[in-house]
């Protein structure tokens, strides 16, 4: 985890947490989505569907983590504004180190109790901040200090983080072994449901507040995919949640988001191109 936080700081540079000025009103709606929208729709979602505890709180650790790189890919190619992307996950990496903490304890004493021992302690968070911030600074530094070496560095570094999610992945679907199907059945539907809520509060949102498309684009998929490595780890840690079950929701999003997402872009490439040749064809009556 460590190694590929330290990838994603290879990409980013002080300019990164410097242009959210130049977005306020796209890097408002976005935050706002991204730690309180987004919780209260999982929360809505698990209360529906009836999920038992510890996928409730796996869901919920799934909603409170950041965007990860796949963001900006998929921003990348269905022509997003990928500068925003870089920015929002910048930011949203150091705000949810402060707002995954109290997302996930509040969802262990509200599922399982407040007197439940499974929780993120203050020394469990001083770990994820550990885990988090200090290899993201450290690639900065990297990338400031070293830049031709950060740039060649960042594809062998995203290939690396699609191995460790696939391991990470295998790993839990090992250690629930049979009791995977069910658990698979139990939880698909609410995190597809979850998936194309979130990219769709982070495309309509910003386009309701009249932010541009392009911005919205980035948005809707720094909103809609989350960092699912992240969350399988604080999951399955032994000095963390130390819980197969929490993050089994991660590793059903892990799989589905590359398809919503891919699908999700190709609806709204589809509506921006039908918008840019409605207003080529229609006459100026000025």
């Amino acid at each position: 985890m460590a190694i590929i936080m330290l990838g994603l700081g290879l990409t980013l540079t002080l300019e990164d947490f410097r242009r959210v000025v130049k977005y306020p009103r796209a890097m408002v709606v976005c935050l706002v989505a991204q730690m309180l929208v987004l919780p209260a729709i999982c929360l809505g979602l698990v209360v529906v569907f009836g999920l038992r505890p510890e996928l409730a709180i796996g869901m919920m650790l799934l909603a409170a983590s950041p965007g990860g790189s796949t963001a900006s890919l998929y921003s990348h190619l269905f022509k997003g504004d990928l500068a925003l992307n870089i920015s929002l996950t910048a930011v949203n990496s150091v705000l949810a180190m402060f707002t995954l903490p109290v997302i996930v304890n509040l969802s262990v004493a509200g599922f399982l109790g407040a007197d439940s021992s499974i929780g993120l302690q203050f020394d469990k968070v001083v770990q994820v901040f550990a885990m988090v911030l200090i290899p993201i600074a450290v690639g900065m530094a990297v990338r400031a200090r070293f830049s031709n070496f950060a740039q060649r560095m960042e594809r062998p570094v995203k290939i690396l983080s699609v191995v460790v999610l696939l391991l990470m992945i295998t790993s839990v679907i090992s250690g629930l072994g049979e009791e995977v199907f069910a658990i698979l059945g139990e939880v698909i539907l609410v995190v597809v449901l979850f998936n194309l809520f979130s990219m769709s509060v982070g495309y309509f949102g910003p386009r309701l507040l009249r932010v541009g498309r392009r911005e919205s684009i980035a948005s809707a998929f720094e909103i809609g995919l989350h960092n699912a490595t992240l969350s399988i780890a604080i999951g399955m840690s032994p000095t963390l949640l130390n819980n197969t079950e929490m993050a089994m929701p991660s590793v059903v999003y892990g799989f589905v988001m590359f398809i919503t997402a891919a699908l999700f872009g190709m609806v709204i490439s589809r509506r921006v191109s039908a918008a840019t040749t409605d207003q080529a064809v229609t006459p100026n009556r000025g």
